[in-house]
């Protein structure tokens, strides 16, 4: 079987955001593991109007086509005022079936180390059919970003990163065989 593929979806369009750093930060722990093909999603880059206001069917395409070549995800996701970014429940909201029986691991950051944010999205997750995993690294603004804006990870972090990538991929793996209807290698 190849590689999975897995999309890291930064979860924010607000300029001076951090997940770009954030983004960075988790691929290069993952892709030192070489068991995957690892690629940023930056919802930014698809420009998606608010859900049903616009006719916004060359954005769309291009969105849900993107997540159609995916296997499985990471999100990183921001807490604002205790949830997600409106730009990526909008994104969420943007397709369907391109999200079905996939698996997803989430890296949040915040104040509570965006923990609020990360439940809120696990309910989401529920609801299009993404198996969300347990393993949870959360980034505090007080700790691991120096003046709320440089991201600096405590060492400790890369272990948490290493132990969602591997429940992503066992998970990824074992839900692409309900799409495709192939038995993975153990």
């Amino acid at each position: 079987m190849a590689n999975l593929n897995i999309g890291i979806i930064l979860g924010s369009t607000r300029v001076g955001r951090n997940s770009p750093q954030v983004g960075e930060w988790v691929k290069g722990i993952a892709e030192e593991r070489g068991d995957a093909n690892y690629e940023i999603v930056d919802i930014a880059d698809f420009k998606l109007p608010l859900f049903g206001e616009t006719d916004a069917s060359e954005q769309l395409a291009a969105w849900t086509g993107k997540l159609a070549q995916l296997d499985g995800f990471v999100f990183i996701v921001q807490e604002y005022n205790h949830s997600i970014t409106g730009a990526l429940k909008n994104a969420l909201d943007s397709a369907r079936d391109e999200w079905n029986n996939k698996a997803a691991g989430i890296v949040s950051y915040g104040s509570a180390g965006g923990a609020r944010a990360a439940e809120h999205l696990r309910g989401i997750l529920g609801e299009l059919q993404v198996a969300d995993v347990r393993v949870h690294p959360l980034l505090s603004l007080f700790t691991d970003f120096e003046n709320g804006s440089v991201f600096k990870p405590a060492d400790l972090h890369k272990a948490n990163v290493n132990a969602m990538l591997d429940q992503v991929l066992a998970w990824s793996g074992a839900l692409k065989t309900l799409r495709t209807g192939t038995v993975a290698p153990l």
